[in-house]
């Protein structure tokens, strides 16, 4: 039978490193029946850290997902969740989470409180229009403070979070919450393995006043989304109802005009129901999120799809996994229509049909199999040939793209050799199979060195990678020191005529083009190409392969080698040879033509420039700043928060490798810090040397000034 779809909330949970996201996904298996022993993430025995290296590490690297069911207010909710993690290095995870999800729950330290990766965090949920409800965590930790936490919310994220409990005590004597909404208190048994821990009892007389401050504050921020509580609140306060209050809520949460927050201690077994039933009674169901658009393939206009079991199916797939036992497994959100096992279904990017075999519902890294997936829902598939994570699914006579998912670009690269013959061949599965599933994470060969290069997120990223080579895959491999992924880019534009002529035994090769090369439009990645000839000078059917010709070049550029990610090229006139001329020459024609103009338009090296925040006792904040200025680092802000400083700086990712331990040395291993991408500049000239030549092997006698 359908389930209806106002009972199923797909959410995520999502946050910085250590605000406890694993241990609330955890609780929330444990109260919802999906486990019947909790398990600790410090013990390396959480269920959604499947991974050896996440067990070992305690840190989340891929998001687990699974489907649970709560009872609340008498009716059966199904949830299907997604546990994320909060290290930078792995940002694509919570990316392609966020993309499918209905809902998040924005997890935050009552002492860490607004970390820079929450920033990140919450720009991608507000990226693809996700409705958030915080739930501060660790209110039993020493320097716990909610409102302060709210506070930072509201300042650094441009939240408007609003209380809807209120802690009872804090640090050690964190007893349990007041729902502000019902003006009730529940007080926690932390020992108790209980589903209901708890005892629900009056709002204690010292907090009385507060409570009521707190709940006007409440339902003045949702006034304006239901009128009857806007007059009430003018006539008569009190008569505002409980239920009342809850719609206007819900209203403005899933508007995202508002964001609920409540708080507990995952660890110590408070406030984990509440949250739960926060979750189904805030957060949208399918329904609420409405209807999906797409682009028709064949019409390219836009296309509506309702979230109904009897609309057309479509869904995406968000995400690949590799299971030792089933294969690879494509994790799908299924937004309209119903697909059954064994059916088959169209992958627009490719336009070739796929078989599912088999459908999976996930439970961390355990699936158990289910006939069919309903709109709405959150599946596995097993059976496919070639699908990638972004790719629309459909069925064949209803074709629909789907928006994709936009992923950074990898930053840091590592050259990895195997170290047997018989390694060889293992390695190059192991790597294809491992790029499949994390898109952030890219193979190459260099040309000139005919090393193998993996490139990803950060030092923590490939030092995964490297780990599942080892284990799941048994390769055994050498590896060289991490290298910057740099770019190449031309500052000026420039006008050039380049004839490529060639002339052997029987028909020769001809093409001869003049084109303008520069900086592409700002804002435009790739390469921007124009086609302005004019009278036919060049045949139409040659103006692709220049186009091409471009493209193919731009993957090494003039100085070192590295990737030019845009350029603008006008092909202006040119010309062709009747019998000679075809479209091989012209694209062989462009790629030479790059080669030589690029050097004349002021090319130059870019390098990835990294965010860092460092949080430090005050002593040591002189030698932090101090060192920071040895590696290129410009401060860009200081803070103090508490007794520590918060350090903000611009550095470039060539002279961060191995700080985390110079930090620890020079502040006796009481600073802290956190880094994540921020952009590509140029190099110095006299550094963009030292580059060229490591990569040529020979000095450079060129001038990199423009």
């Amino acid at each position: 039978m359908a389930r209806d779809l106002k009972y199923t909330r797909n959410i995520g949970i999502m946050a910085h490193i250590d605000a406890g996201k694993t241990t609330t996904s955890e609780r929330i298996l444990y109260y919802t029946g999906k486990t019947h022993k909790i398990g600790e993430v410090h013990e390396g025995a959480a269920i959604m850290d499947w991974m050896v290296q996440e067990q070992e590490r305690g840190i989340t690297i891929t998001s687990a997902a699974t489907t649970a069911f709560w009872n609340y207010e008498g009716d059966i909710y199904q949830v299907n969740l997604i546990d994320t993690p909060g290290h930078v290095d792995f940002t694509v995870e919570v990316e392609r989470s966020l993309r499918v999800l209905d809902g998040t729950v924005a997890t935050f330290c009552a002492v860490g409180r607004v970390q820079p990766q929450s920033e990140t965090v919450w720009r991608q949920a507000d990226k693809y229009h996700v409705p958030k409800l915080a739930y501060v965590n660790k209110m039993d930790r020493v320097g716990a403070d909610f409102l302060a936490v709210i506070e930072e919310m509201n300042d650094k994220l441009g939240a408007h979070a609003v209380p809807i409990v209120l802690p009872i005590g804090a640090e050690d004597k964190f007893e349990g919450i007041i729902d502000l909404i019902s003006k009730k208190a529940y007080y926690y048994d932390q020992d108790s393995k209980e589903l209901v821990n708890y005892q629900i009892r009056e709002v204690p007389a010292n907090m009385a006043e507060e409570v009521e401050e707190w709940r006007g504050k409440l339902i003045e921020s949702i006034a304006e989304y239901n009128d009857s509580i806007l007059e009430k609140f003018f006539d008569d306060p009190d008569s505002i109802t409980d239920d009342e209050i809850i719609v206007a809520l819900r209203k403005a949460t899933i508007d995202m005009a508002v964001v609920p927050t409540c708080c507990g201690s995952s660890f110590k077994n408070k406030g984990v129901q509440y949250l739960l039933d926060a979750v189904m009674r805030y957060l949208p169901s399918p329904m609420d999120v409405g209807e999906v658009r797409g682009i028709n393939p064949d019409t390219d206009k836009e296309e509506i799809r309702k979230s109904s079991p009897k609309e057309p199916f479509c869904g995406l797939i968000f995400k690949i996994a590799t299971d030792p036992f089933v294969g690879r497994l494509a994790f799908i959100r299924a937004y309209s229509g119903k697909l059954d096992s064994g059916s088959y279904v169209l992958n627009t990017r490719s336009g070739k049909k796929e078989r599912i075999a088999r459908l999976y519902q996930m439970h961390s890294n355990k699936q158990n199999p289910i006939d069919f997936v309903e709109a709405g829902d959150i599946c596995a598939a097993v059976g496919f040939k070639d699908l990638r994570t972004g790719d629309t699914v459909c069925v064949e006579n209803h074709p629909i793209v789907l928006e994709s998912i936009t992923f950074p670009d990898p930053v840091i690269g590592l050259a990895v050799e195997p170290k047997t013959q018989k390694d060889l061949d293992k390695l190059g599965m192991a790597l294809s199979k491992l790029s499949e599933e994390d898109p952030t994470f890219t193979v190459r060969t260099d040309h000139d060195t005919g090393q193998t290069v993996i490139s990803g997120m950060g030092e923590l990223h490939l030092e995964i990678i490297v780990d599942r080579l080892r284990r799941e895959f048994n390769v055994e491999i050498n590896q060289g020191a991490p290298q910057v992924n740099y770019k190449e880019a031309i500052r000026s534009t420039v006008q050039h005529r380049e004839v490529f002529k060639k002339q052997t035994g029987g028909r020769g090769k001809f093409a001869d083009i003049i084109f303008e090369i520069g900086p592409a439009d700002e804002g435009v990645s790739g390469l921007q190409f124009i086609d302005a000839v004019k009278g036919g000078n060049i045949p139409k059917e040659y103006v692709p392969s220049v186009e091409k010709g471009f493209k193919a070049a731009m993957a090494n550029g003039v100085l070192a080698g590295y990737e030019v990610p845009s350029l603008k090229v006008t092909l202006k006139d040119g010309s062709f040879h009747p019998v000679d001329s075809d479209a091989l020459s012209f694209e062989i024609c462009a790629r030479q033509a790059f080669r030589k103009s690029c050097p004349k338009a002021s090319p130059m090296i870019q390098e990835p420039i990294m965010a860092l925040e460092v949080v430090t006792p005050e002593d040591y904040m002189g030698d932090v700043i101090g060192d920071l200025n040895k590696r290129r680092g410009q401060i860009t802000s200081m803070d103090s928060k508490g007794n520590a400083r918060i350090v903000k700086a611009k550095v470039p990712l060539s002279e961060q490798f191995g700080y985390v331990t110079v930090l620890r040395t020079l502040s006796s291993g009481r600073a802290t810090s956190t880094m994540e991408f921020s952009h590509y500049t140029e190099l110095p000239s006299n550094l963009a040397k030292e580059v060229i030549e490591k990569a040529s092997g020979k000095k450079f006698e060129g001038d990199l000034d423009e």
